[in-house]
């Protein structure tokens, strides 16, 4: 679906009791691998299950694949594979039962969903534990199985909800490994979410960043990492009254921060010409930090937010 959105929600609010979850969130998202970026406790699981009808939304409307959920929310279901935080196992089978079994959920014959389950383990490397029980699985398998059971029915768009929760990191990188190759191999749109900077800034190609049931930002990885405040952090071991001297000569504001280091807001495209001032007057700093990419600030805003409302 190249040219439409894959998600697009208006005015969507949820609440419980007096507490509101998602206050008006407004999207529209293109096919590709989205990032859903925020604290714990931000909504973003909340979000997710609304958009599924797996809870009830108070107001807004909500297009999945092109389609109103309240009118076509099980024709579009069969098109969407969800794989939720909690484990969603069924105690007893063996993984490829508990595969096929979804798959017959998602409407597929059996021998259909049988075959595409052996496909799928394989897929997601699981091809030699297919006939172990998954309560014996690791939590590593039983993450890789919740990715199995999403893509069985192989649906157009896909929701992992904190799919690398409880890893370490060597397991943390292959289970980001398989949802990258999702996209990019199968064509499947992903929805990741995660509290993790570290796994959407991997794979995602656009990223939406929610606090306390508000979207803080939505673009492309690329815009945001590409925005930068024109400012620096200097570390000097002494001359910082020169120094100062010289980025005010300059028309440049600064200040000393309570770290020690000299603020500038050198208004440039880049560090070059702050480098160049600073070699041409003799001045060798220890360290010239560049201000953060909006989205690392961006995200520590959310964090703050969620900090500040506990």
């Amino acid at each position: 679906m190249p040219n439409s959105y894959v998600i697009e929600t208006r005015g969507l609010t949820k609440r419980y009791g007096a507490q509101t979850v998602l206050d008006g969130v407004d999207l529209a998202l293109p096919a590709g691998a989205i990032g859903l970026l925020g604290p714990n406790g931000a909504g973003k699981s909340t979000f997710i299950k609304s958009l599924l009808q797996l809870e009830e939304k108070d107001s807004g409307s909500v297009r999945l694949l092109g389609k109103d959920i309240d009118t076509h929310g099980r024709e579009t279901r069969r098109r969407i594979g969800y794989a939720p935080e909690q484990d969603c196992h069924i105690p007893g089978m063996v993984g490829c039962e508990y595969v096929t079994y979804c798959g017959e959920l998602s409407g597929m014959p059996f021998e259909a969903a049988r075959q595409r389950a052996h496909e799928m383990l394989d897929f997601v490397g699981m091809g030699q534990e297919r006939y172990r029980k998954v309560d014996t699985y690791s939590t590593g398998m039983k993450q890789r199985i919740k990715i199995a059971q999403a893509l069985v029915h192989d649906p157009d768009l896909v929701f992992l909800d904190e799919p690398t929760n409880g890893l370490d990191p060597k397991g943390q990188a292959l289970i980001l490994e398989l949802i990258e190759r999702i996209w990019k191999e199968s064509g499947i749109s992903v929805v990741l979410s995660s509290h993790l900077l570290h796994d959407v800034d991997r794979i995602c190609d656009r990223i939406v960043i929610i606090a306390q049931g508000n979207v803080v930002a939505h673009d492309t990885l690329a815009a945001l990492k590409g925005r930068r405040r024109p400012e620096a952090e200097v570390v000097v071991a002494e001359s910082k009254e020169s120094l100062m001297a010289l980025f005010r000569k300059q028309g440049w504001s600064c200040s000393v921060l309570n770290n020690g280091n000299v603020k500038v807001v050198h208004g440039q495209s880049s560090l070059n010409p702050l480098l160049e001032l600073m070699r041409a007057a003799g001045i060798s700093p220890l360290e010239v930090k560049e201000s953060p990419n909006a989205l690392s600030e961006l995200f520590l805003q959310a964090l703050n937010k969620e900090r500040v409302a506990v």
